[in-house]
């Protein structure tokens, strides 16, 4: 379970790195995201590290937990739906920051979302210590969705 564990944080850390270098720099120093007409509830920058560093501890033990429980044609599944976990988690940077497709990053956004729910009642169900590690991520998700979709609407 430890060696699984690390594996995933390796792999979830590497991943918001991809996704940060791809993103063209912080969005501290974007321009065109400092412009923008942001939802008053935005957190303010330093949330996003901490979020997302508890969000990517907490889906590592989950996914770990997960890959032990699972074997055969289940196994193939579930990690056929983390690696698009992977990719949609790191393609939303640079479609929203680098290249300004807001609707394009909404929708990933919402593939994410899905990805993740379905995992989480197809392999884990709403066994409580599970559901505890997946919701982080989730509620941060349904966030990110909301502060996408304002910039969407009113920019």
């Amino acid at each position: 379970m430890i060696f699984r564990t690390l594996f995933f944080l390796v792999i979830n850390f590497g991943a918001l790195a991809l996704g940060a270098l791809l993103m063209g720099g912080s969005p501290a120093e974007n321009e065109w995201y400092n412009s923008l007409n942001k939802a008053p509830w935005t957190p303010p920058g330093w949330v996003f590290g901490f979020a997302w560093t508890l969000i990517m501890i907490c889906f590592s033990v989950y996914m770990a937990r997960l890959f032990v429980e699972f074997k055969g044609k289940l196994l193939s599944q579930l990690m056929i739906l983390f690696s698009l976990q992977f990719i949609t988690n790191v393609l939303w940077n640079p479609l929203f920051f680098k290249w300004h497709l807001v609707l394009p990053a909404l929708l990933v956004l919402t593939f994410l979302i899905v990805i993740l729910v379905m995992v989480h009642l197809n392999f884990s169900g709403w066994r409580k210590f599970n559901t505890l590690l997946i919701a982080p991520y989730l509620l941060w998700l349904l966030i990110a969705f909301s502060l996408n979709f304002y910039v969407l609407l009113l920019n």
